[in-house]
C-alpha cells in the first residue's frame, strides 16, 4: 500500500468520531479526472468530509466506486458519511462490507464499533454487546491496538465483566494507563475483582490528575456494586473538592450518602444540587426522602410542595406528598394529593390502593370501593386487594358483600389473619358468637401477636357472658398494645358489667383514647397497610 493509502488508513477514524455535526452544503462539482488510481478520489473525499461537505463527498465517492469496484475503501468512506448524516443502518452495512472485503482493515472496525456505541443510547444492552464483539474481533489480529483495548475495556466494565476489562486496560502503554479515563476503569475493575488496596491507590492517582474531568468518573460509576459505595463517595467527593462536580454529580453523591446512612451529609449535598438546578424537581424529591428518613416530615412536605410546583403533572410527586400527609394525619391533604396522583396516572395500582385506604377512613368509606376494585383488576395475583375491598364493605355496613370478598382470601398466607379477623367481626355483629370465636382463633393462629383479634375476641366472650374468658383475651390484647382502642372499649364494658371497682378509671382511660384517634381509620390502616 502506498504512503497516501497509509495516511488515509490512519486518519479516517478521526473523521468518523465527529458524528452529529451539521455539514456545510456546497454545490456538486465534477470529480477530479483520474485514470487508474483511486487515491486522488479518496484523498479529495477525505478532505470534503473533514470540511463537512458530505453531499459533494458522497457524489464523488459513488462515482469512484463505479470506476473502481474492487477498491474497498469506498465502502468505509461512505459509511463515515452515512454515520455523520445519522443513517446508522446504512453506515453499518458499508462498514461491514468493508470488513468483509478487507478483514484486517483496522479503521473499519473502529468506525463500526464507534457507530454501535453511538447507537447504544437507544438500546444500551444490544448495541453495547455488538460494539464489544467488533472490538474483540479487531483485537484477535491486532492485540495491542490502543483504541480497541480501551473501548473494549470500558464496554466490558459496563457489562460487569471486570476481570476481562482489567486485562485489556492493562494492555495500554504505561503513559496511557495514567490518563484519567484509563485510571477510572482500572480503579473500578480492581475494586470489583477484590483488589481494594490497588483500587484505592488508583482512585488517589485519578483524583490528583491535572487532566481529570467529571465524565472520567461518571462514566465508570455505574459499574460499581453497592458494596463499594465508599469508593464511589471518595470519587465524587474528589470531584467536588476539585470544583468539577456538576449538579448531577452532587445528586449522585447525595443519594450515595443517603444509601449508606449519612443522612446529614446527604441532605447538605442534595441542597447544593438543588441550588445548582433550581428548576429541577428530582433533587427536591430526593431531599424529601432524606428528610422523611430523618423523621422531619414537615421538611419533607416543604420539598415536595416545591417539587410539585415545578412538575404539577408528575403523579409520583403527588403520591409521595400524599403518603407523607398520611404519616402526620393530614387526612384531607392526603386525600387531595392521592386523588390527583390517580387522576394523572389512573393505571397505577399502588396509587389506587393508597387512595382507597385513605378514603376508607373518611366519612363515607364506600368511596374507597372503586379504587380497591381497580387495584385488584391491575394486581389480580395480590390477595390484599380483595382483603381491602372486603374490609371497606365491612366499614360500609354491607356485611354480606364483605363476607363474600373476605372468604376468598381467608386461606391465603398474606391475608388469612386479617380476613378471618373481619369475618369474626361480622359473625359477632350478627350474633353468631361460636362462629366468631372460631374465626378469631384462626386469625390469632395465623398471627399470634394480633392485638385487634384478641380485643374483638374479648368482646365476643363478653356478649356470651363468659367474663373470665373475656378478661383473659382483653388482658392479652393490652399486653400486646396498651393503647388498643377496641380492647380498652371492651374492658370498660366488662368492668361495667361485672361492677369492677376499676370501671371509673377505665372509663377515663377510654375517653382519653377516643379523643386521640378515630377508631375506624386507625384500625383500618393498622389492619390493611396503606401500600401493599
Amino acid at each position: 500500500m502506498t504512503r497516501c493509502r497509509r495516511a488515509l488508513r490512519t486518519t479516517l477514524f478521526a473523521a468518523a468520531v465527529v458524528l452529529g455535526e451539521t455539514p456545510t452544503r456546497a454545490p456538486l462539482v465534477a470529480a477530479p479526472q483520474v485514470s487508474g488510481d483511486p487515491e486522488p478520489i479518496l484523498e479529495r473525499a477525505q478532505q470534503l468530509i473533514s470540511e463537512g461537505q458530505l453531499e459533494q463527498a458522497r457524489h464523488e465517492l459513488e462515482q469512484g466506486r463505479q470506476k473502481f469496484p474492487d477498491e474497498p475503501l469506498f465502502f468505509n468512506f461512505l459509511g463515515v458519511i452515512d454515520a455523520q448524516e445519522d443513517h446508522p443502518t446504512e453506515a453499518e452495512k458499508e462498514f461491514r462490507e468493508m470488513i468483509r472485503r478487507a478483514p484486517r482493515y483496522v479503521g473499519a472496525y473502529l468506525n463500526l464499533g464507534h457507530l454501535y456505541q453511538e447507537e447504544s443510547a437507544h438500546d444500551p444492552k444490544g448495541f453495547s454487546a455488538k460494539a464489544a464483539d467488533v472490538y474483540h474481533a479487531l483485537l484477535q489480529f491486532d492485540p495491542q491496538n490502543i483504541q480497541a483495548n480501551y473501548q473494549y475495556a470500558i464496554l466490558r466494565l459496563r457489562q460487569h465483566q471486570f476481570q476481562d476489562s482489567l486485562v485489556h486496560i492493562l494492555r495500554l502503554p504505561a503513559d496511557d494507563q495514567q490518563q484519567p479515563a484509563a485510571l477510572a476503569i482500572r480503579c473500578v475493575d480492581r475494586a470489583e475483582t477484590g483488589d481494594l488496596r490497588q483500587a484505592s491507590a488508583d482512585a488517589g492517582l485519578l483524583l490528583q490528575s491535572p487532566a481529570l474531568t467529571e465524565p472520567d468518573v461518571l462514566s465508570v460509576l455505574p459499574g460499581l456494586d453497592t458494596a463499594h459505595d465508599s469508593l464511589a463517595i471518595q470519587l465524587l467527593e474528589g470531584l467536588r473538592r476539585r470544583g468539577l462536580a456538576s449538579a448531577t454529580s452532587l445528586e449522585q453523591l447525595g443519594v450515595l450518602y443517603e444509601r449508606t446512612g449519612g443522612l446529614q451529609e446527604a441532605r447538605a449535598t442534595l441542597e447544593g444540587s438543588a441550588q445548582e438546578q433550581p428548576q429541577a424537581a428530582e433533587p427536591l424529591v430526593e431531599l424529601a426522602r432524606v428528610a422523611e428518613a430523618q423523621h422531619d416530615l414537615r421538611g419533607a412536605l416543604g420539598y415536595l410542595a416545591h417539587a410539585r410546583e415545578l412538575e404539577p403533572q408528575n403523579a409520583a410527586i403527588h403520591f409521595f406528598f400524599g403518603m407523607v400527609c398520611v404519616e402526620i394525619d393530614l387526612h384531607q391533604d392526603a386525600y387531595t394529593s392521592l386523588k390527583k396522583a390517580v387522576e394523572l396516572d389512573p393505571e397505577n395500582a399502588y396509587y389506587n390502593y393508597a387512595l382507597g385506604a385513605v378514603c376508607s377512613g373518611r366519612e363515607n368509606p364506600r368511596e374507597a370501593i372503586p379504587y380497591f376494585k381497580k387495584y385488584r383488576a391491575l394486581k389480580p395475583e395480590d390477595p390484599r386487594g380483595t382483603l381491602a375491598l372486603g374490609a371497606t364493605y365491612y366499614y360500609s355496613h354491607d356485611l354480606e358483600s364483605a363476607r363474600t370478598e373476605l372468604v376468598k382470601v381467608s386461606d391465603k398466607p398474606a391475608t388469612a389473619a386479617a380476613a378471618n379477623y373481619f369475618l369474626g367481626r361480622i359473625a359477632n355483629d350478627l350474633g353468631q358468637w361460636p362462629l366468631a370465636v372460631k374465626l378469631l382463633d384462626r386469625a390469632i393462629q395465623s398471627q399470634p401477636g394480633y392485638a385487634d383479634a384478641y380485643a374483638v375476641l374479648g368482646g365476643v366472650y363478653l356478649n356470651e357472658k363468659d367474663f373470665p374468658q373475656s378478661g383473659q383475651a382483653l388482658d392479652q390484647a393490652l399486653r400486646l398494645d396498651p393503647d388498643n382502642y377496641l380492647a380498652n372499649l371492651n374492658l370498660m364494658k366488662l368492668y361495667g358489667r361485672t361492677r369492677d371497682p376499676r370501671a371509673e378509671t377505665q372509663s377515663k382511660r377510654f375517653a382519653e383514647l377516643k379523643e386521640e384517634r378515630d377508631e375506624r381509620a386507625k384500625l383500618f390502616l393498622r389492619t390493611v397497610r396503606v401500600v401493599p
